[in-house]
């Protein structure tokens, strides 16, 4: 850990200098308590960087949560074993055109797993989905008990619940170090959650106005104010959107799984965690706000998930409740180069060498999101050793991703 000041303490060992200025611009805000922690994976961001935790006093900033409010991970651990879903891949089965899958191929899974969860930034179901309706409805009775109507901020949310997403979004097959397969998947509150963070770091910014700010991206709002409980309610329906959104995926990844095997899968344990989102806690002897921005709880005994790049380990964890980072921990590998720079730098033939051996959709859509685009996961857990315990290192076989 390097303590770059009084206000912000840094656990990453790669760190550029524009991260490292914009995060010192966070740490500066006067309700800042006790300090800004930076976690491995930290790199720039809208506003508030990307891997810190922003403890404040009695204020929030809409941008140290980030527009996809509660994005997160799930995954699950079946009873299977690599050698099992195989043998099943090996089964020779007709490809479009007559064409025969070769032995021991996982395209037929991921395939019935991209039927059943729309894939892409803005793609819905057709409709409300019948395993969905429940969690719709509780999501409905949510927002009329917070006051509002999300359809004002998305039109057709219902219809996004179980839906991935893009970009760095993904569902993932993976085989731990006893060959045991799990589901994992890494996704948020979709549109709604974004429209709802535009809308209110708008409010902040006004809120703000005439306020001196290293970054208008920096607006906050102040717990005297109606503003401000607006948001927390708004907030705790997009985190709990993230949550069951999450869910809905998840069940049916298992359900394809399931149907792929011939086998009903038993959920030998389920874990699931935001790392966007904001909670009351208390540090330094102060009731704060902490905003993790790209970090997940890692109180003592909590599991949790920090995934790799497409290509690399994810790995499954559990808290160590390090207070000096404010019982955090990466939720990530990090970005090292921005998308318009990764496609610049980067070519097809090396996502696909970076991919050998995994079954995945072979498309130069994401390039952006080629390994080597991000930091290596390896250091990135090295720097996170006083943080979280490695219960499980997961290597990948199948992924599924949105352009």
């Amino acid at each position: 850990m390097e303590k770059i000041n009084e206000r912000l303490l840094n656990w990453a060992s790669i760190l550029d200098q524009s991260t490292r200025e914009q995060a010192e611009r966070t740490a500066a805000m006067p309700f800042i308590h006790p300090h800004v922690a930076l976690m491995p994976d930290a790199h720039l961001g809208r506003g508030a960087t990307v891997g810190s935790v922003i403890p404040t006093l009695r204020a929030i900033m809409p941008a140290a949560v980030g527009v996809d409010i509660g994005c997160g991970m799930a995954a699950v651990r079946t009873q299977f074993d690599v050698a099992e879903l195989l043998r099943h891949g090996a089964k020779r089965s007709p490809r479009a055109g007559g064409g025969r899958l070769p032995p021991g191929s996982l395209a037929p899974l991921r395939e019935a797993i991209e039927r059943a969860i729309p894939l892409g930034a803005g793609h819905h179901n057709r409709k409300v989905v019948a395993t969905s309706v429940p969690r719709v409805e509780e999501l409905t009775t949510l927002a009329e008990e917070a006051g509002f109507d999300p359809s004002r901020d998305k039109k057709g949310w219902e219809a996004q619940l179980g839906t991935l997403g893009g970009g760095n979004h993904f569902i993932e097959v993976s085989v731990d170090e006893a060959d045991r397969v799990w589901l994992f998947l890494h996704s948020g509150s979709r549109g709604v959650g974004n429209k709802i963070a535009q809308r209110h770091t708008a409010v902040a910014r006004e809120a703000c106005a005439g306020v001196d700010l290293p970054d208008q991206d920096l607006a906050y709002l102040t717990e005297d104010t109606d503003e401000f409980w607006t948001y927390i309610r708004e907030l705790r329906w997009a985190q709990h959107y993230a949550l069951l959104n999450r869910e809905e995926m998840m069940d049916r990844v298992v359900r394809q799984t399931a149907e792929f095997v011939g086998t009903e899968v038993v959920e030998e344990e389920r874990i699931s965690c935001h790392h966007n989102y904001t909670v009351p806690e208390t540090h330094a002897g102060e009731d704060v706000w902490v905003s993790r921005k790209g970090a997940i709880d890692a109180t003592a005994g909590r599991a949790g998930l920090v995934p790799g790049s497409m290509g690399t380990a994810s790995y499954v964890v559990t808290g160590k409740g390090e207070a000096d980072s404010l019982r955090s921990s990466p939720h990530g590998a990090g970005r090292a180069y921005s998308r318009t720079k990764a496609r610049a730098t980067f070519t097809h033939e090396q996502l696909r060498e970076a991919m050998a051996g995994i079954e995945f959709r072979d498309t130069d859509a994401f390039i952006d999101e080629i390994p080597a685009a991000y930091k290596d996961v390896d250091v990135v857990m090295a720097d996170a050793a006083d943080l979280v315990e490695v219960r499980h290192t997961l290597r990948q076989i199948v992924n599924v991703k949105g352009a």
